[in-house]
């Protein structure tokens, strides 16, 4: 394999538009992302669209719609349906070499047609050995014909390559069927299409899921074939991504779950994603798991890449929303959102929150946003944890909420009766708020958490809230002692 330099180096990402973005196929997409910025080297992105009948809109949308969340951006964008000419001429290339032939048969059927070791079909011998003037004939009258490789045959000759993750491959050329380069419809197949256009656009190296891995013998005999030879690209092909019981993640069987817009609707950062998904059969040297987008570029590399499949631990069925995703996408996504700094979070916040019907100021998310920046792991966290500085009036609560840790409803009463007449004649700020309840709570014989805790149900509707004294000050006075006389009427 040829060495290239940091200015020659060029990568792809080619999916097909005939379902949502995978989160594999964004691993993939973020691998080849990276290698590409960790070279100084260009990024293409490449729909290979040729599949006429099974591509949608809806898929190319949702592709987009995937990878723009993703925010890494590529640097030259192709479809290879604009590209039927160039694939025509590579296969005419081949034919004019005597490196493939016509084949006038229809679509092989039936037990006669099968001569591989494994019972496989290989080849047509009648096609494959028809002169070339008779081949010339009938396709001048009009026959179809599909036009497939002529594969070395009896000469015990091997296909080889080097793959940057499993190593060196081997395959005997006796054992690959005659695949084909054109249909007889004169469109090109998936592996005709995809490596002429990898060898018009300079692809150096091919990065893709380890299902292709077989498909590269037949790619490297194209390669071969059109005159490729010295270009041929460095392949490195990724482990698949599992799931918890080891099959595939499947668009069919596992649903919603492997869709990259699922992640982003259930408020995943784009720059968590990618975390999580370059740890599924990727490491850095120093086993770090926490990573930026900047020092994941600067760690990544083919030799950090692992051979196992990469299991994606979700539940199936999952009884809670947060079941639906693995653990470390969940953790990682938290320990992202703690490293915003407080107005980019607060930005990205500020929408679920207006979605959800709740019109409140920017100003008033900044102030809440770092009362609950630990508190939540997905953005639509927001929500809940933060639900009453939302509302006007607080949801119903149970009364016994109220009661502090040994104490009772009397105590509870007391707590609230005199927390109201100081929040009524003190500045609703952290410090004199925390001094006054403090001086009230050591003059009425309490601990602070018994102080403390009547007041917080009061105000949030709940023990588990954020700290106190910023709460109040965000919530401010009025609001505060509304909700101090609601709960004071459910204890008397």
């Amino acid at each position: 394999m040829p060495l290239y330099s940091k200015v020659m180096l060029r990568v792809r990402f080619a999916p097909s538009p005939t379902g949502f973005l995978h989160v594999g196929s964004a691993r993939t997409f973020i691998f080849n992302w990276l290698y590409a910025r960790h070279n100084g080297g260009t990024m293409v992105l490449r729909l290979d669209d040729t599949d006429v009948e099974r591509n949608t809109d809806a898929s190319v949308n949702s592709i987009f719609d995937g990878l723009r969340w993703l925010n890494l951006g590529w640097d030259e964008e192709y479809k290879q349906s604009e590209r039927l000419a160039l694939h025509r001429q590579i296969a005419d290339a081949i034919f004019q070499k005597d490196l493939a032939y016509r084949d006038f048969t229809p679509a092989h059927t039936g037990e006669t047609e099968k001569s591989g070791a494994n019972q496989t079909w290989l080849f047509n011998p009648g096609m494959r050995e028809l002169s070339r003037a008779e081949s010339d004939r009938r396709a001048a009258a009009g026959e179809s014909f599909a036009l497939r490789f002529r594969v070395p045959r009896g000469r015990s000759e091997h296909v080889r390559f080097a793959d940057a993750v499993y190593g060196e491959q081997s395959k005997l050329a006796d054992d690959i069927e005659d695949f084909a380069l054109l249909r007889s419809d004169g469109m090109p197949t998936y592996h005709l299409a995809s490596c002429a256009d990898d060898i018009d656009l300079r692809i150096s190296h091919i990065i893709r899921g380890q299902d292709h891995l077989s498909n590269t013998y037949k790619h490297v005999l194209i390669f071969e074939g059109a005159g490729a030879g010295t270009k041929t690209p460095q392949f490195a092909h990724l482990p698949l991504l599992v799931a918890p019981d080891g099959s595939k993640l499947s668009k069919r069987r596992h649903g919603p779950v492997v869709s990259v817009t699922t992640y982003r609707d259930a408020g995943f950062l784009p720059e968590a994603f990618i975390n999580f998904l370059c740890l599924l059969g990727w490491s850095p040297k120093d086993n770090r798991e926490k990573m930026t987008r900047q020092e994941l570029i600067d760690a990544f590399s083919l030799e950090g890449i692992n051979r196992a499949n990469a299991v994606v631990n979700f539940k199936e069925p999952a009884a809670t929303p947060e079941e639906t995703f693995d653990p470390k996408a969940l953790w990682l996504n938290a320990e992202h959102i703690r490293a915003l700094p407080v107005g980019e979070l607060s930005a990205q916040l500020l929408p679920l929150v207006h979605a959800a019907g709740f019109q409140i100021s920017s100003e008033k998310m900044d102030a809440i946003t770092p009362l609950i920046r630990e508190r939540i792991k997905l953005l639509r966290d927001v929500l809940t944890a933060a639900d009453f500085f939302f509302v006007e009036k607080l949801p119903p609560y149970d009364a016994a909420e109220l009661i502090p840790q040994k104490g009772d409803a009397a105590m509870a009463l007391k707590v609230l009766t005199r927390a109201k007449e100081i929040f009524s004649q003190t500045e609703f700020k952290h410090d004199p708020l925390d001094q006054a309840l403090r001086a009230a709570a050591q003059e009425m014989g309490l601990k602070a958490g018994q102080m403390f805790q009547p007041i917080r149900v009061a105000v949030c509707g709940r023990k588990n809230a954020p700290p106190l004294f910023e709460t109040l000050q965000v919530l401010e006075k009025e609001t505060t002692l509304a909700r101090i006389d609601e709960a004071i009427q459910k204890l008397t």
